[in-house]
């Protein structure tokens, strides 16, 4: 806004020309306000602080930076996904973007393969991971669920949806499936190190003469869709949420159907370093205020997932 519009009044009283008066001499820092560089800093001050009041929780080296960078598998609709303009958009973004708010930093999300982004937390090239992410006791101590050895220190979680584990089959043809151990003799899609993943192996075991559970893993869910969608499986599985996103929006609707109850339901949670308690806090006491003000309720109905929210943020909820 300029300083002619800044002192702009009504048009009866026709004083446009004190304005242009004022633009030229000292009197446009008392009548248009102050314009100094000092001053424009000092109302950035009064912001922060009005404006994001979790700010002094957050650890010193982060409010330096002004930025949250954000571990997360980008291809995980409605969760994190990229739109057609390229934007990073979803149930997480949102969420960033209110916690962010609160904090006085910008939550900056970039891209990995899910199975890698826990080890970006601990190598530091992440602040969070933040996808879709379920809190688990072995996620907590660092222990790989399939091997149960420990691969690394484990990491905290602040717990802000709630999701169970679905399967989906392409529309009109759901071969005979309707529970997990009707996969015997079957194959499954699935992205790489999820929970999907590790239910399809523990029901594997569980199949003897039925016939083996064939699992093929991808790198990210839209991968495993495509197989689906093309004939190359008979059944695909992955959080309930995108699952139910994808039968609603691939095909115009036309592709897939949700067969059965969802089950293993859980919490996601965004994950922390150990050693990183300071900013652990921070965000679940963000989290709680977007909770109360109502903010995280309108998000959580904006996609349609109403069913997966939480009441308050807890801290490695998950079993």
């Amino acid at each position: 806004m300029t300083a002619s519009t800044t002192c702009r009044t009504t048009a009866k009283a026709r004083i446009a020309a004190v304005c242009a008066i004022a633009v030229a001499g000292t009197m446009l820092l008392t009548a248009c306000g102050d314009q100094t560089d000092s001053a424009t800093k000092k109302r950035g001050e009064t912001n922060t602080t009005e404006n994001a009041p979790l700010a002094d929780l957050l650890p010193q080296a982060i409010r330096d930076k002004g930025e949250i960078k954000v571990g997360s598998d980008i291809a995980y609709p409605p969760v994190e996904f990229k739109d057609k303009s390229g934007k990073t958009v979803g149930i997480d973004p949102d969420i960033g973007d209110a916690l962010g708010r609160q904090l006085g930093v910008k939550f900056t999300f970039e891209n990995g393969t899910f199975d890698t982004l826990l080890t970006g937390l601990r190598s530091k090239r992440y602040d969070l991971a933040m996808s879709s992410m379920t809190d688990t006791k072995d996620r907590q101590e660092g222990i790989d669920s399939e091997t149960g050895k420990k691969v690394g220190e484990g990491v905290d979680f602040v717990d802000y949806f709630t999701a169970g584990v679905s399967i989906y089959t392409k529309k009109g043809d759901d071969r005979g499936i309707k529970t997990w151990s009707d996969l015997c003799g079957k194959k499954i899609v699935v992205q790489r190190g999820t929970v999907s993943h590790d239910l399809a192996k523990t029901e594997n075991e569980k199949c003897g003469s039925k016939g083996t559970i064939s699992i093929e893993a991808f790198d990210n869910d839209l991968e495993a869709q495509t197989r689906l969608r093309g004939g190359g499986a008979d059944a695909g599985s992955s959080d309930f949420p995108v699952a139910a996103y994808a039968v609603k929006t691939s095909g115009g609707g036309n592709d897939f159907q949700l067969v059965g109850e969802q089950v293993e339901a859980a919490p996601y949670g965004i994950a922390v370093a150990k050693d990183n308690k300071d900013l652990t806090k921070a965000v679940q006491a963000a989290l709680d205020a977007i909770i109360k003000s109502g903010e995280y309720e309108k998000i959580i109905a904006k996609w349609g997932v109403e069913a997966g929210a939480v009441s308050e943020a807890k801290i490695n909820g998950g079993s």
